[in-house]
């Protein structure tokens, strides 16, 4: 072989390989500076600066403070800034119908989050304090730039801090007045989002890997059919470690059938609290915590924020989680015993229910006006179904927040036969 054949041989070798390595390589997001850009050019903004404020959940992304001004009108309009917020989301490089279902929840939750802040939070009205929504990555592909944002996840929305300055963050709990400010929103985004719940649930995910088998991989999320991130149906494996944990004593009492070859009573409640166009389903938040709001200095007033796992469900579902992990334990117990190993509904626990019971039902109606009938003894049910529930998730995955208190509950809710009698009847159609 002559060696100008063998120069070309090593050349054309050489660049094969440059251009395999090139294609393999990862490739690198646009920059959120330039993606902030190109998304405030939407609304005639522009960038004046851009903070980091925190990393999201396992690395999926990253929120930032950002400053705009308007790039059009007089100099006075010019030297207004806005303060405004930009979650954005850069995931690992995953296939869609990957068998991951941790990674295609939070991939389609931050879906259902843009589209609520989308065309939800706007129908909810001035009494529901939420971020107001600027640009999303949802709706871009007419826009200028929309090129240049394939691979992102973005939303700018408003920043809520100069109303609510006071971040809940992590603490364990909030004090008595961010309590009943919480319990004002909820019973508030509750009744209010009643009458948005509409008749036929085609378009709402299903469980993760269900929805992944069953969309194609340009589909745009809206709501979960299921709010939350804990039910039954998307816990499976943790579950099934319950199961197999001789040392928790929660195992029988949660995982073993009820009766011979039927559900366990985790599976009974799981079933009940699924969603199925009942006349007392509603949207819910799905992470009620302390960390996802913040309050007015004097606490009287509170705004959630958060919203990658709003979908349909029992508003008792959320207060289980916030009762758990943000209510002090002395609003729950009147009167500051130890708690006992089993417990039943004391006075404290009660007159937080029944100021969110009494704020709710007075203007509790679906999306035809009609006035939704929720007795306070189904209530009672539907709220120790979710505190069942809660605590399967946490005797699966982890506990943490008033869990004597929760444990002591549940103990109590299983003995007392009425409530296993009514969970028989009622669960499949509640």
């Amino acid at each position: 072989m002559k060696n100008g054949t063998i120069l070309k041989l090593l050349v054309l070798i050489i660049f094969i390989w440059a251009v395999m390595r090139r294609n393999a390589a990862p490739k690198v997001p646009i920059e959120p500076e330039r993606v902030a850009a190109i998304m405030l050019s939407w609304q005639s903004l522009e960038v004046i600066s851009l903070k980091k404020l925190q990393t999201l959940w396992a690395g999926y992304g990253y929120i930032y403070e950002l400053k705009a001004r308007a790039t059009g009108g007089n100099d006075r309009k010019k030297a207004e800034s806005l303060s405004l917020i930009l979650k954005f989301i850069a995931p690992p490089q995953t296939r869609l119908d990957s068998a991951d279902e941790g990674h295609l929840r939070k991939l389609m939750s931050y879906e259902v989050e843009q589209y609520f802040y989308d065309s939800v939070a706007p129908l909810l009205g001035d009494e529901t304090s939420v971020a107001h929504c600027v640009a999303t990555t949802r709706d871009a592909s007419e826009k200028p730039g929309a090129e240049l944002l394939g691979g992102v996840t973005a939303t700018i929305m408003s920043d809520l801090r100069p109303l609510f300055p006071v971040a809940g963050e992590k603490r364990s709990e909030l004090n008595e007045k961010q309590i009943f400010a919480a319990l004002d929103w909820l019973s508030g985004f509750h009744s209010t989002s009643r009458k948005l719940v509409p008749d036929t649930f085609e378009e709402f995910l299903l469980p993760p890997l269900e929805e992944a088998k069953r969309r194609n991989k340009n589909a745009l999320g809206k709501l979960w059919l299921n709010g939350g991130y804990t039910y039954l149906a998307t816990r499976r494996k943790e579950y099934a470690s319950l199961a197999e944990d001789e040392d928790s004593e929660w195992s029988s009492a949660l995982t073993k059938s009820t009766t011979p070859g039927g559900q366990s009573i985790s599976e009974l409640v799981a079933d009940f609290l699924t969603p199925r166009g009942r006349e007392y389903e509603t949207f819910i938040h799905g992470d009620v915590k302390s960390e996802n709001l913040f309050t007015t200095a004097s606490g009287d007033k509170v705004a959630f924020y958060d919203f990658q796992y709003v979908g349909l469900g029992l508003g008792t579902c959320d207060l289980a989680k916030l009762f758990t992990c943000s209510v002090p334990l002395r609003l729950l117990i009147d009167d500051g015993r130890d708690i006992p190993n089993e417990l039943s509904m004391d006075e404290g626990e009660k007159k937080l229910l029944e100021y969110y019971y009494s704020k709710l039902v007075s203007d509790f109606k679906d999306s035809r006006g009609r006035t939704q009938k929720y007795d306070w003894d189904v209530f009672v049910r539907h709220w120790e179904t979710a505190l069942v529930d809660w605590l399967r998730f946490q005797a699966s995955w982890g506990f943490w927040g008033n869990t004597e208190w929760l444990e002591a509950r549940v103990r109590s809710i299983l003995k007392d036969q009425q409530w296993r009698d009514w969970l028989q009847e009622n669960h499949g159609s509640g």
